[in-house]
C-alpha cells in the first residue's frame, strides 16, 4: 500500500561511516515540505481539489525565535521488551491485521492489541497479552535493521498505540524511521552499542533524551548506555507528527472548532 503520510526531505540518521546522501525531496499528493539544510521547513506548499497554496514558515507568537524547534528534555520510565535483528513490518504487525489505517479509537485499539504478535514461536513472551490492548514494556530494545519490510505506517502506529514510547535499535530500516517521525508515534532511538545483547525483556530502564543525545539506564543491571542524538526529527515527533509539528509552528491552520 503507497503511503501517503509526508516523508522528510534529509538523509536520516545512521550508524553507518558512509557520508550523507544528497539532499531528495520527498512527495505527498497533498503536502510538499521545502527545506535548506535543515529537517525543519522552510515552507509547507498544500494542494486541494486542483487548488494550492503554500504557507511560510512561521515562528509562534507566543515564544521566542526558534524556541519550539529544540527537543525538550524527554524521560521515558519503564519496563522494556528486547528483540534481536531484522525485525520486519511483518513481525511488528501482521499484513492481516492491517488492512485498514485506525482513523478511530476502536480501530486503534485493535491494531495495538495486535502489535509484535507476527514474532516467531521461539518468542514465548507476548508484547500484548492475548485479550489485552495495552503492552506493560513502554521500551523495545531492538539490534540491527529494526522495521524492515513494506512501507506500512501501520508498524510504528501500532507500537504506540499498544503503550511504547520509544525503540531503541542498534540500526533501523529508513522506511520505519520516516515513518516513526511523521506519526509522532515513538521515538526512534539509536544506540551507540549493542544494547539488546546485554538487556531481558522484563529488565527496568529509564531513557533520558537531550538535544545533544541520550543516556539508557538499565536499573536493573546497574548499566549504562549512551543514546545518538536523534537531531532535527525530536521536536516532530515530541509535537506529535508532521501535522501537529506544522500546525504548532504556524505552517498549516489548525482545524477548526464548531
Amino acid at each position: 500500500m503507497a503511503s501517503s503520510l509526508p516523508t522528510l526531505s534529509r538523509a536520516l540518521p545512521s550508524s553507518s561511516s558512509k557520508p550523507p546522501s544528497p539532499l531528495v525531496p520527498f512527495r505527498s499528493p497533498s503536502l510538499k515540505i521545502t527545506t535548506s539544510t535543515s529537517f525543519l521547513p522552510t515552507s509547507i506548499s498544500l494542494s486541494s481539489r486542483g487548488a494550492s497554496f503554500a504557507i511560510p514558515r512561521a515562528t509562534p507568537a507566543s515564544h521566542g525565535s526558534g524556541s519550539d524547534e529544540t527537543l525538550a528534555k524527554t524521560t521515558f520510565h519503564g519496563l522494556c521488551f528486547v528483540l534481536k535483528d531484522n525485525i520486519d513490518t511483518d513481525q511488528i504487525i501482521p499484513a492481516d491485521k492491517a488492512t485498514i489505517f485506525p482513523s478511530n479509537q476502536q480501530e486503534r485499539d485493535e491494531i495495538a492489541s495486535n502489535a509484535l504478535s507476527g514474532l516467531p514461536d521461539s518468542h514465548t513472551t507476548r508484547f500484548v497479552e492475548p485479550g489485552e490492548i495495552k503492552s506493560k514494556y513502554s521500551i523495545i530494545i531492538a539490534g540491527e535493521n529494526f522495521g524492515c519490510g513494506s512501507s506500512r505506517e501501520h508498524a510504528p502506529v501500532c507500537l504506540g498505540a499498544a503503550g511504547a514510547k520509544a525503540v531503541v535499535a542498534q540500526t533501523y530500516a529508513r522506511i520505519f524511521f520516516r515513518n516513526s517521525v511523521a506519526t509522532g508515534e515513538v521515538f526512534p532511538l539509536e544506540s551507540e552499542v549493542r544494547v539488546c545483547d546485554e538487556c531481558t525483556t522484563g529488565d527496568t530502564v529509564t531513557i533520558e533524551l537531550r538535544d545533544s543525545g541520550g543516556l539508557l539506564t538499565n536499573h536493573t543491571t546497574g548499566k549504562q548506555y549512551k543514546l545518538k542524538a536523534i537531531g532535527d526529527a525530536g521536536p516532530v515527533i515530541d509535537a506529535g507528527g508532521i501535522f501537529a509539528y506544522a500546525r504548532k509552528m504556524g505552517m498549516i491552520p489548525s482545524p477548526s472548532v464548531a
